[in-house]
């Protein structure tokens, strides 16, 4: 795929070839980017996708093979197609730093430019920054979860390819310690972590031989899985090849948490007591929460991930606040919008975020959440992955534990 132009809806480009007609397309407009209200019970969100926005950006053109695609269909008019094919965005955004919190109403990222190159925008900006923090929030709660375990993501058979490596990027972000997935790898420079499944072990005539295998090609530190057929009787076998040198076992099946037990009781007998506990298996935040007194030595989860706990959507919206110079707002039961550009702050120990409608009303001692990313067109190089990573664990350590994030001032939404 050569450019980003075509990720995108069939009525952004409708809406802009309308605004053109009629005059519209040119007025300066102000976009706003929040979710009216976080998953139940969670207690903040955590922003994430920036990152891949911007790079996405950066290929959003509209090359001689998208206009002739669209000429074709008659998507668009001849001049509007004109228009596209030298469009570039040259407005200005400012966005919340990756791994930062927010909370429902917060204005994690704010789109100034004329109306016709803001509203081509929406499509790109929501699908990327939905999914990558609906995946860091789940991520964030699952490491505080497993309480300084490391946990592996390994959720690529569990979405899109291009999903997959996406979510292993918001992983990282939000605090796990590996991806399975090498894409994300290669892309992002995330660590990789892997050795083998069931079927290897299954393609030989017996357990011992797999894991003499596995272990003549990978050394005695592999972590050789246990439980295809018992795994009490895969632990000594384990152990009988490996000698107490085995790095580490994964159990995949069963009462994790008396499975757990018993098998560093095992292993402790038989020597091995170097050997780390693996414990994986259809895991999320609250199943890691209740293996706390297990003695698992580190996690790998999937599903639970790439899906968001469930959520797989952070619920964004793009909205205008401000178009012409005037606010603009909606007044939809149960979608009212405020209208006006916003800025906000963070006071940090306190679980407060400030809202307001001016950039004059900083609360004393507070930290400004939107910074700018993008200024005339051009890309402003802000923190890389590692430090979005540490930066989502200062801002969890400043967050009073148990609290959850308010809102005050003017939020873009309203209940009506």
């Amino acid at each position: 795929m050569s450019t980003t132009a075509l990720l995108t809806d069939h009525y952004e480009l409708t809406m802009l070839d309308a605004a053109r007609q009629a005059g519209v397309a040119g007025e300066s407009a102000t976009f706003e980017v929040f979710t009216r209200r976080l998953p139940r019970g969670r207690r903040y969100g955590v922003f994430a996708g920036l990152g891949r926005l911007l790079d996405a950006l950066e290929d959003f053109r509209f090359d001689p093979d998208d206009l002739a695609w669209l000429a074709e269909r008659g998507i668009v008019s001849a001049p509007t197609l004109d228009w596209l094919r030298s469009y570039r965005f040259r407005g200005d955004i400012h966005a919340y730093r990756e791994g930062e919190l927010y909370t429902g109403g917060s204005p994690v990222l704010t789109v100034e430019g004329s109306f016709g190159e803001c509203v081509l925008l929406e499509t790109l900006v929501l699908s990327i920054v939905n999914f990558d923090s609906a995946v860091a929030a789940a991520a964030s709660l699952i490491v505080q979860a497993a309480a300084g375990r490391p946990v592996i993501e390994m959720g690529s058979r569990r979405t899109d390819p291009r999903a997959a490596v996406a979510a292993a990027r918001a992983g990282y972000l939000g605090g796990l310690s590996s991806t399975s997935n090498l894409d994300a790898g290669r892309c992002y420079g995330i660590p990789t972590a892997g050795t083998c499944a069931h079927a290897f072990v299954q393609a030989f005539p017996d357990e011992r031989a797999a894991f003499a295998a596995q272990i003549a090609a990978l050394g005695p530190g592999t972590t050789l899985l246990v439980d295809t057929y018992d795994t009490a009787e895969g632990i000594r076998g384990a152990v009988g090849i490996a000698g107490s040198q085995l790095g580490a076992i994964r159990i995949d099946s069963g009462d994790l948490a008396a499975e757990a037990r018993r098998a560093r009781a095992l292993l402790d007998s038989l020597g091995a007591t170097g050997t780390r506990v693996i414990i994986t298996g259809d895991l999320d935040d609250a199943t890691i929460r209740a293996l706390a007194d297990a003695p698992a030595d580190g996690y790998g989860v999937g599903t639970s991930v790439v899906t968001g706990l469930g959520e797989p959507t952070a619920g964004f919206v793009y909205k205008p606040v401000m178009v012409a110079g005037r606010p603009a707002a909606k007044r939809s039961p149960g979608k009212a919008t405020v209208g006006g550009r916003k800025w906000s702050w963070r006071l940090a120990q306190e679980a407060q975020e400030v809202v307001a409608l001016t950039p004059n009303d900083a609360p004393p001692g507070a930290r400004a959440l939107q910074s700018t990313v993008v200024a005339a067109g051009v890309r402003v190089e802000g923190p890389g992955l590692e430090e979005a990573r540490a930066f989502h664990q200062r801002v969890l350590a400043e967050h009073p534990d148990g609290q959850p994030l308010r809102l005050i001032g003017e939020s873009p939404a309203t209940e009506t």
